[in-house]
């Protein structure tokens, strides 16, 4: 089973605790990246350019969809229960949502076809999300970044690299730092301990 395979990969596989680890505060950081993103947007004024804003919301609810699944899949009790309120929510849909929620069931209750189902979202989403990804960039592109500086002259911008990129990459960095001394010393800070 799922909740069985889970534990295998902890205690058995080499360094498997440290990848499931990673995997799961990785999502809870990514998330509030996301939250820190859409309050510079807002306090920004991002909001403005519809288009883009508008992907934005729909990238935040492919990626929520994607983090629920994926908190399915080791099975447990959490898992289970929050799969069924959380799926029986969509049976409130007029006229589709009991069919709705028994196609993405397999079936008549929560049970193996929906975490097969489930397994395949979880995979298959991060495509779907770097694909609108791109098209967010492509309209941020399109459409200019709201500037905090309020300059509208050439001669005071400076070129992306190396300034940009250095402070990115050092950001990266302190996340990828922060990540990992997470996962090794406080592992269930950010999830619950099931």
């Amino acid at each position: 089973t799922a909740f069985s395979s889970i534990g295998h990969i902890c205690r058995d596989v080499n360094y498997g605790w440290l990848i499931r680890n990673l995997h799961a505060n990785g999502a809870s950081l990514f998330f509030i990246c996301i939250y820190m993103h859409i309050g510079r947007g807002l306090y920004y004024g991002s909001y403005l350019y519809k288009e883009t804003w508008n992907i934005g919301v729909i990238l935040l609810l492919l990626v929520m969809v994607t983090a629920f699944v994926g908190y399915v899949l080791p099975w447990g009790q959490m898992s289970f229960w929050g799969a069924t309120v959380i799926t029986n929510l969509l049976s409130a849909v007029p006229y589709v949502g009991n069919s709705l929620v028994q196609w993405i069931w397999g079936g008549f209750s929560v049970d193996n076809a929906t975490l097969t189902r489930f397994f395949a979202f979880h995979f298959l989403f991060p495509f779907v999300i770097a694909g609108a990804t791109l098209v967010h960039l492509l309209f941020l592109h399109q459409t200019g970044s709201t500037n905090p500086l309020g300059l509208n002259s050439d001669a005071d911008k400076i070129s992306f690299h190396p300034y940009f990129s250095y402070k990115d990459l050092l950001g990266f960095a302190a996340l990828v730092l922060g990540l990992t001394a997470l996962s090794l010393f406080f592992p269930n800070l950010l999830g619950d301990p099931d």
